[in-house]
């Protein structure tokens, strides 16, 4: 603890003056230093995950290699926006996520419609006769919804902070709102493919408008975050737990395009059909209540 203060003391020069490049930059220059710093600090530790798990670049990344990589980046997220509200730069409320009991209520009700938009959404693809049930596969649902739950609300959580949160907030301190929402729109549907470039790229456009319809959420959450981040832990814990358990087939009765491309929903547009559902209803959410 003795070093500390001479610690602090050392870089306070440095401190200040990036301090105060960053209060009179652009918007833009600030979400690309977050995002610089974010890259920097995780690389040695994706290097050592890389290593541990055996993975090489240009190898497909498998599920279980891919959880340790995705958890280490994206707890890495809150510690730099927390060392930007430690700069003086902006907080966590700014960004929508409040400490307080109304974002748990917002959380549950966005857990809800997300859940509840994929049920009608798949009742009809069943109604329709696109896709069937593996009732055998009913069995390991019991055991994977908890840890489905609890990474669809770590992922949900931190996306939502950074991209409807930090990213949407600085965009609009500078632009538009709608220029701020088509942006950060696109940045959120981009950064997918760094995972995945195939059975992302047909997703793109889904991906895009879900980030529109998740920044609706946000106004519809009177600048909270709770219903943003319960729909979008909604629509990946039910995804999520279907294709662990493997508890669809699609029958191909229709065009993949319909369904979604490589049996992703928001390549289709049955998942198109979904998110504009949602965005309609938060519409009315924002409007009249």
């Amino acid at each position: 603890m003795f070093f500390v203060p001479i610690f602090l003391n050392f870089f306070e020069p440095f401190t200040n003056t990036l301090l105060a490049f960053l209060q009179n930059a652009p918007a833009v220059v600030v979400v690309m230093a977050f995002f610089i710093i974010w890259v920097l600090l995780w690389l040695p530790i994706a290097t050592v995950t890389a290593i541990i798990l055996n993975w090489q670049p240009g190898k497909t990344l498998q599920s279980e290699q891919k959880i340790p990589l995705l958890v280490s980046l994206y707890l890495l997220a809150p510690l730099i926006l927390w060392g930007i509200s430690w700069l003086g730069l902006g907080s966590f409320s700014d960004y929508g996520l409040g400490l307080n009991i109304s974002i748990v209520n917002s959380l549950l009700l966005g857990l809800g419609l997300g859940v509840l938009g994929l049920v009608v959404v798949f009742s009809c693809q069943f109604y329709f006769g696109w896709c069937q049930w593996q009732q055998s596969n009913f069995k390991l649902v019991p055991s994977i919804l908890l840890p489905t739950l609890l990474i669809a609300l770590l992922v949900g959580g931190i996306e939502e902070l950074i991209f409807r949160g930090f990213l949407f907030t600085e965009l609009a301190q500078d632009y538009p709102v709608w220029v701020a929402a088509v942006i950060s729109s696109l940045i959120f549907a981009l950064l997918h493919l760094v995972w995945e470039q195939q059975e992302t790229t047909p997703q793109l456009p889904g991906l895009w408008l879900m980030g529109i319809v998740l920044v609706l959420a946000r106004f519809a959450d009177r600048s909270n975050l709770g219903i943003a981040w319960g729909l979008h832990a909604g629509w990946v814990w039910a995804i999520a737990t279907l294709d662990t358990a493997e508890l669809i087939t699609y029958t191909g009765k229709v065009s993949e395009w319909y369904t979604g491309k490589h049996k992703k929903p928001l390549a289709g547009f049955a998942g198109i059909i979904c998110i504009l559902g949602t965005g309609v209803m938060l519409w009315l959410l924002w409007k009249y209540f």
